[in-house]
């Protein structure tokens, strides 16, 4: 049966609910039209721009008629930047909206009826709290800028004056970087044509020591005085570390090899009590206050008493798993990126934490090659990226047998397919799950899941 819309048709829309990744639903003759800028409970006039069987994709022109959920947003940029989805939808619904997608990927793919889901965890601050900011360089008739691209544009970048996610601290190193720029007389790059120098700008903020990092992304060459730019950069007391990236290819990335131009090499954080040192590439919660809950809640769900061997997969710069140690006879974490266990190392001894040892490798490789050195564990705590567990890595996870794992997600679909999997071939039921909400007028939901093996069930062959 063919759809009943056409692409570029304009249609009169009532919206419904969000989906997951932030688009409204809405429906015409039954047939399924997701909304990009609708919110549930408006009626908007908009364009079909992608048509498939199933479905529809279009985008609001116009709100006829906002629904009781949308509010005003406080940002000057809002919505043309592609940084924020949902300023403009009240912050209780979208708790309620987060906390539905988690339920129904749990429904929907995991299979469980009545998932056992425990209150969403709002954010502490809903603005002002990412400790993180990557901008892109443009040109504009001023001179270069810096912001974030365009809704749903990877060619255009919209200048930024002020950001509401980072804080004032952040907008105002942003925007001297800007000023040195042009005063310098320094080009922004141009992703189309490949012309130009300046490509990115990254700060980080330790929020709790009060430390910045900032590193500056550019085409190859020196084309600056490091010295003035430097000194620019030291008129902030906060900031203790400069570093200097060059990226030669056209892939947007600031996950680079740096060069030091002043300072300590890695700035310091602190949380849950513990220092952490975090180096350029090394990979921390962009929200710090969250990330604390988030980790009071893992150590909620692994339930340790001091005896037992723990397993810190995809372990990072050493967080979870340092936090884990005083309540663990011993923890061993695996991490791909060898920065990331060089910090956590550092980390341990920063700490004079002696019972937590970190290894660079694949998880899925490294997985039996732990097990014999360390020994079988009686909890594993999980924090893969988006897309979830790999095959190898989940397989031999089950084959590892351990009583309990938590499991930290990103990504409510990949969690729902994992926790699936795991019930279904290894034997694991899972006890309880806690959405967070770290990220505030995004799409995105973080979900702590404590999963136990049933020890009468016979597991499936690697």
């Amino acid at each position: 049966m063919a759809a009943p819309v056409t692409k570029d048709q304009e249609l009169e829309l009532h919206v419904d609910s969000l989906a997951y990744g932030g688009n409204g639903v809405a429906r015409t003759d039954g047939f399924v039209v997701f909304v990009r800028r609708g919110l549930p409970g408006d009626t908007v006039r908009a364009r079909v721009t992608k048509v498939k069987r199933s479905h529809a994709e279009a985008l609001a022109l116009e709100v006829l008629q906002p629904g009781p959920e949308r509010v005003d947003a406080p940002c000057a940029h809002y919505p043309a930047c592609g940084g924020c989805r949902f300023q403009d939808l009240a912050y209780e619904s979208q708790l309620a909206a987060k906390a539905g997608q988690v339920r129904d990927a749990l429904q929907r793919i995991a299979g469980i009826p009545e998932p056992p889901l425990e209150p969403i965890v709002p954010a502490e601050s809903i603005f002002h709290y990412r400790n993180k900011l990557e901008y892109s360089f443009t040109q504009t008739p001023a001179g270069p800028a810096l912001g974030f691209h365009r809704a749903g544009r990877w060619d255009e970048v919209l200048e930024i004056e002020r950001c509401w996610l980072t804080t004032d601290l952040g907008n105002a190193i942003r925007n001297a970087v800007r000023d040195w720029a042009r005063e310098e007389r320094l080009e922004a790059y141009d992703q189309g044509t490949g012309a130009g120098y300046l490509r990115h700008l990254v700060v980080r903020e330790a929020r709790n020591t009060g430390q910045v990092l900032v590193q500056l992304v550019t085409a190859p060459g020196e084309r600056f005085e490091s010295g003035y730019f430097v000194e620019v950069l030291r008129r902030f007391p906060e900031v203790r570390s400069i570093h200097w990236a060059i990226n030669d290819t056209p892939a947007e990335v600031t996950n680079l090899p740096t060069r030091l131009l002043w300072g300590s090499d890695a700035i310091e954080e602190e949380l849950c009590g513990l220092r952490f040192r975090v180096r350029p590439n090394a990979f921390l919660q962009t929200n710090t206050a969250m990330a604390e809950r988030l980790y009071e809640i893992a150590s909620d769900f692994a339930g340790l008493s001091g005896r037992e061997t723990v397993y810190d997969l995809f372990s990072g710069i050493g967080t979870i798993g340092l936090v884990l140690a005083s309540q663990a006879f011993a923890v061993w974490g695996v991490e791909v990126s060898e920065e990331s266990v060089a910090c956590a190392m550092e980390n341990a001894e920063l700490n004079g934490i002696t019972n937590a040892a970190f290894f660079a490798g694949n998880v899925g490789q490294a997985l039996e090659e732990l097990r014999e050195r360390a020994g079988a564990p009686d909890v594993v705590v999980v924090d893969p990226p988006r897309a979830g567990l790999a095959g190898k890595a989940l397989r031999r996870l089950g084959r590892m047998a351990a009583p309990r794992i938590v499991y930290v997600s990103c990504n409510p679909t990949t969690l729902a397919g994992d926790v699936k999997q795991l019930s279904a071939d290894w034997g694991y039921r899972l006890l309880r799950a806690r959405p967070l909400d770290m990220f505030p007028h995004t799409p995105h939901v973080e979900t702590v899941a404590l999963l136990e093996l049933d020890p009468a069930h016979e597991p499936a062959s690697d």
